[in-house]
């Protein structure tokens, strides 16, 4: 039997307060107002018989004395294939326009996976961008930020990773989006025919706070119910800044003590539980989570990049409209590289990202004045090959493709004893004279 309490004793932002027994944290609330409106909530605290909600709508409107009733359940999302194709707000309602999504109901924010029937992962998620194919390749089950700063294109590199991923399902849980990334993601997946493989949860700037945190759990809750029904499920989360800020508006409302710059000491684990997600099943699928991170100020020792760094498997750095290959690093990228991708692979990519570095300091060389030799001449033709071939965003090569055209860079700049690789690897890919023609 359903209790209903009709006193709030106080109302704050987003949260209401009151006296209530035998409820639990993340329990789902009913507020029924008195013209009848139904709003809902979820325990966000208990202090004894004080009872705090945060509310997934806004609170005005709201009265001390409409009837509060708890439902004895977590806060759930709708799964199954019906949601391919769907765009969902923070409450996991369509706002799309479509109709109401049928299907099972799921608890959201749950445990992770029971580490026993977790595998060390072994297979590639191919993305066809050379910058993270072949150098920093991205693993089934990885955790990898994107660390990047505001006004960067790290959306249009999501909505790329979208397309020409392999992946049977892709969840894109926007936070914070404004009005024109939101219709950009749509706009993307309909013309790039991803549709029907794409999920999207979104949050937008002007939709209330409560719901940005939300967005993330409603995605990787059903993201999880994909993977245990063999689907290697791609989320792609953005802006975990925008996760992060809205944790610490809700901290600020509810008077806790800052850890960090205003942020709780609880960060740390609220984007861990979310991170952990991640995971490859054995005898059935896999969740792999790409999430950029905004670094106010390009400062990487900021609370919310500082913390993901603990927490993932490496990063990519998104530098001037560019994945930067010496600030990016895929901690996984050996369990795949030589073993399940060519043979050739490792040594290439090491060559080529050695080579690039040199290039680097050719180029400073050269703009400072300094007499410049043939081997400086051939290093700055190299950059200029690998910054336009490789490092553009905007290609879309698998990964065999992307090692063809890295032979044929290199034997467009360089003799086959100049570039450090073994002979016998060289001997058995570097491009004849026709090939390069």
């Amino acid at each position: 039997m359903k209790i209903v309490y009709d006193r709030i004793l106080k109302m704050r932002g987003n949260l209401i307060t009151l006296m209530a027994k035998g409820v639990t944290l993340g329990e789902l609330a009913r507020i029924t107002l008195r013209n009848g409106r139904e709003v809902f909530a979820s325990v966000l605290r208990i202090d004894g018989e004080e009872v705090t909600l945060q509310v997934f709508q806004s609170t005005r409107g709201i009265s001390t004395n409409d009837q509060v009733t708890f439902l004895n359940r977590q806060m759930q999302a709708t799964y199954g294939d019906a949601l391919l194709g769907r765009r969902m707000g923070g409450t996991g309602r369509p706002i799309d326009g479509g109709p109401k999504i049928i299907g099972e109901q799921i608890n959201i924010a749950g445990a992770s996976f029971n580490p026993i029937n977790r595998i060390i992962p072994r297979e590639m998620v191919a993305t066809n961008i050379p910058m993270i194919d072949m150098f920093n390749c991205l693993v089934k089950s990885q955790k990898i930020p994107i660390f990047s700063v505001p006004g960067e294109p790290y959306n249009e590199l999501l909505m790329r990773i979208a397309n020409q991923t392999d992946a049977d399902v892709v969840i894109i849980a926007g936070m914070g989006l404004t009005f024109a990334d939101y219709q950009a993601f749509i706009d993307n997946a309909e013309q790039s025919g991803s549709m029907n493989k794409t999920v999207m949860f979104i949050h937008r700037a002007t939709d209330p706070v409560v719901e940005c945190l939300l967005v993330p759990d409603m995605a990787l809750a059903c993201a999880e119910h994909f993977a245990i029904n063999d689907k290697n499920v791609l989320v792609l989360l953005t802006d975990m800044t925008a996760f992060a800020d809205a944790i610490k508006e809700i901290s600020i409302t509810m008077d806790q003590v800052p850890s960090n710059r205003g942020y709780p000491g609880s960060l740390y684990s609220d984007l861990a539980s979310r991170y952990e997600k991640a995971v490859m099943i054995e005898g059935s699928g896999s969740i792999t989570i790409i999430a950029v991170t905004t670094m106010p100020g390009d400062d990487v020792t900021h609370p919310v990049p500082d913390n993901t760094g603990y927490i993932t498997e490496g990063q990519f750095y998104l530098h001037n409209g560019k994945i930067d290959p010496f600030g990016s690093l895929s901690r996984l990228k050996q369990l795949v590289i030589g073993k399940v991708t060519r043979e050739d692979h490792g040594d290439l990519a090491n060559a080529m990202i050695r080579l690039y570095a040199e290039s680097k300091k050719a180029r400073e060389r050269q703009s400072m004045g300094f007499k410049l030799y043939k081997w400086d001449e051939k290093l700055l033709r190299y950059g200029k090959l690998f910054e336009d071939k490789m490092m553009n965003l905007e290609v879309n090569y698998t990964l065999d493709e992307a090692l063809d055209l890295g032979w044929k860079i290199l034997s467009e700049c360089f003799e086959p004893n100049e570039v450090g690789i073994k002979q016998i690897m060289v001997e058995r890919y570097w491009p004849t004279a026709a090939a390069t023609r």
